[in-house]
């Protein structure tokens, strides 16, 4: 099925909507023609950005609001007929040193996602996870992968008939706010010394177009509990920090 069929007129909710995917996506929704868009996050500063640049946008809105509260998230799921859910705690040291925080953001706001989902006969929630949740050895990984759980669990209960819901699995957004690419680029513009853990280190890797391209093709095809993931290409660590520094250093 087309993108646009789906999309076309219905009302989209994004958790987490005002972050690096959350952004990409919405500019990717708007040509498809989708009813409303519905911005959901906690972080007014960046609704504020947000709501500058799409006012000429009537059908976005914007909530402010935090999946830890089911009534804030019952609010902005009225009516609505699609979820992307990326709302997450998602940096792997933030989540080791407040391991209870990201079980409430991760677990606990995800669980409030399906709920009122399934309470407003949402069509399809499509959650963005991890390639961290596979075998996870970090807080991060482990809420992720139990986020994975329970979202394709929730398509067994007996009051989701109608609701459908799904994941897709990616790696490194190349550029996403707090990932490594920035990191590397600050480190090396600014003569630091590079923070690699361990040289021989791989990450998958791909753009922010390329991660919403699956979420939409998982709009498309989910037909209740799959796991989506895209092929993609791994690089170690050390020959992309190698590769930043030539590039970066390179004469204009």
């Amino acid at each position: 099925m087309d993108i646009k069929e789906v999309i076309e007129d219905k009302i989209v909710l994004v958790t987490g909507g005002t972050g690096s995917f959350g952004h990409t996506i919405v500019k990717k929704l708007i040509p498809f023609q989708p009813r409303e868009i519905r911005i959901f996050s906690r972080d007014e500063y960046k609704h504020h950005l947000m709501e500058e640049e799409f006012k000429q946008n009537p059908n976005i809105r914007f909530f402010i609001g935090d999946v830890r509260d089911k009534s804030s998230i019952a609010r902005a799921m009225r009516g609505v007929d699609i979820v992307y859910h990326a709302a997450a705690m998602k940096h792997v040291p933030e989540c080791e040193k407040h391991v209870a925080e990201a079980v409430l953001t991760n677990v606990i706001g995800a669980q409030n996602v399906i709920d009122c989902a399934i309470n407003e006969n949402v069509e399809k929630v499509i959650a963005i996870s991890t390639d961290k949740a596979v075998e996870p050895i970090n807080a991060m990984g482990m809420t992720k992968a139990l986020q994975e759980k329970i979202i394709l669990a929730a398509n067994l209960r007996s009051d989701s008939k109608r609701t459908i819901l799904a994941c897709v699995r990616y790696g490194n957004v190349i550029g996403s706010r707090g990932s490594v690419i920035p990191l590397f680029r600050d480190q090396i513009l600014n003569n630091k010394p590079i923070t690699l853990t361990d040289p021989e280190m791989t990450r998958f890797l791909l753009s922010l177009n390329d991660a919403v391209d699956l979420v939409f093709e998982a709009t498309a095809r989910a037909k209740g509990g799959e796991i989506f993931v895209k092929k993609m290409p791994s690089v170690r660590m050390h020959d992309l920090a190698k590769a930043m520094t030539i590039g970066l250093n390179k004469p204009n």
